[in-house]
């Protein structure tokens, strides 16, 4: 019974629809930027083409030597360093390890608090959206329906019964209504023939 009522309460939850919903309109809201950055890639990629041909290659090849050379450097360097501070004391070592693994929970349960936290503000964000979308269509069938049919009358409201009307209507014996699947037919009507002159 606890997996069915489980279940029942995850497939009634709305808001992993939300979630679908705030993700939906957020990358509409992304992609509505596109055309903005392709034509601001489409001014500046003539100057961008042309500064790349006129750079030297031997430079660029000097550059990249020099990079990696100081990358292999700084590696190298981190690397006995780190070398130099592992004690060779294993009771250490396990402290340590012991240490970051405690570290590694934390750091991954900060990340599912903050996973969980950025679910529900785009699950709130649907929801607005969907509050939004179901706003604007009711708006435009209202439009649409005063269109077809005009402007609404206003109804007249019946008065209110008399005194004595009510107390007549109070000493009358009510009525047992028939329920719809209780009625009979309604016998067809009678043909008469009209008299022979």
């Amino acid at each position: 019974m606890a997996i069915t009522d489980d279940l029942r309460k995850t497939l009634s939850d709305p808001t992993p629809l939300y979630f679908a919903a705030g993700t939906a309109d957020l990358a509409f809201q992304q992609a509505r930027k596109v055309p903005a950055l392709v034509e601001q890639l489409r001014t500046e990629a003539p100057a961008r083409i042309e500064a790349v041909r006129n750079t030297d290659p031997k430079a660029v090849q000097e550059k990249a030597a020099a990079r990696a050379k100081e990358a292999q450097e700084t590696l190298q360097t981190r690397v006995n360093e780190l070398l130099g501070t592992i004690d060779v004391d294993l009771k250490k070592f396990g402290e340590q390890a012991q240490d970051l693994a405690l570290r590694g929970v934390g750091i991954a349960a900060e990340y599912a608090v903050k996973a969980r936290e950025t679910y529900e503000k785009v699950a709130e964000h649907g929801e607005q959206a969907v509050k939004h979308w179901r706003g604007e269509a009711a708006e435009e069938i209202e439009d649409l329906a005063v269109a077809v049919e005009g402007k609404p009358e206003p109804v007249q409201v019946a008065e209110e019964p008399k005194p004595a009307e009510s107390e007549l209507a109070a000493e009358r014996k009510p009525v047992a209504k028939k329920t719809p699947a209780a009625r009979k037919p309604a016998p067809a009507a009678k043909r008469t023939t009209p008299p022979a002159k």
